[in-house]
């Protein structure tokens, strides 16, 4: 974490939004993750988001868990509510606060580390239970505070930075969470602005459990060739993440 304020400086040509919030009211401290991670542009469209939804920041409860994307939360919306539970038990924490006050507008952010291993089972039962609340998981693929290893979410055949080779099959929180009854689901790309802001505006907006597994490659351990989890082998699948799936109508079948 950091405490380090940013200049209270700014053009006085930038515009304000509905509430008269500048787009600076929405950012947090200076970032200290490694220049260039994934995980910077996700804050960045999140305040974004903020800003173009005219949210008022004292009615946002930010929450996260351990690790690198639990970070982020400093790093955007500063004048919001925020609270940093323990290693994967950021959904429960938020479904308390829920409950407590269903007034405030929830963020759950987490990285795939933190909801996709030990917190897991509290992933689940968050969704299953319709929380409203948006939740975005900030996936590279690996554990980026303890060098590198993979991840549930590492693609089997990936390659480490060493060189070694995944065997274990991974573990797909979009289908997850559609198998649990998430009312929103969506994946995108912390390197694609354009679709990401979109996006998190229509989850934050969403009445419901709102799920978004953002791939958000590791500079420092993940974005290497055999990564299936760098900038260059998403752009280069972009393709396929931001495909639509729709499932043609057909006759129904009747048995006994």
């Amino acid at each position: 974490m950091t405490y380090i304020a940013k200049p209270k400086l700014h053009h006085p040509a930038l515009a304000p939004n509905g509430l008269g919030y500048l787009r600076r009211d929405y950012e947090g401290s200076v970032s200290t993750l490694c220049a260039g991670c994934g995980h910077d542009s996700i804050s960045a469209a999140i305040i974004q988001a903020a800003y173009e939804l005219d949210l008022p920041p004292h009615r946002v409860a930010k929450l996260s868990g351990i690790g690198c994307s639990s970070k982020t939360p400093d790093y955007f919306l500063g004048n919001s509510h925020g609270f940093n539970t323990v290693h994967g038990r950021m959904p429960s924490v938020l479904t308390g606060a829920n409950l407590a006050n269903r007034e405030l507008i929830y963020l759950g952010v987490s990285g795939d580390g933190d909801s996709a291993s030990i917190g897991l089972g509290q992933f689940a039962h968050a969704i299953r239970r319709g929380v409203n609340m948006t939740y975005i998981v900030e996936n590279n693929g690996v554990y980026g505070l303890t060098k590198g290893q993979f991840s549930a979410t590492s693609d089997r055949g990936s390659k480490s930075k060493r060189g070694v080779v995944n065997h274990d099959s991974a573990i797909d929180m979009v289908s997850l969470a559609l198998q649990l009854g998430a009312t929103f689901v969506a994946r995108s790309f912390s390197g694609d602005k354009a679709q990401l802001v979109p996006l998190i505006k229509a989850a934050l907006r969403h009445p419901g459990p709102a799920f978004i597994d953002t791939l958000s490659p590791c500079v420092q351990f993940n974005n290497h060739a055999g990564s299936t989890k760098s900038y260059d082998y998403v752009r280069e699948h972009n393709e396929a993440v931001n495909r639509l799936d729709v499932i043609a109508e057909r006759q129904p079948i009747e048995v006994d």
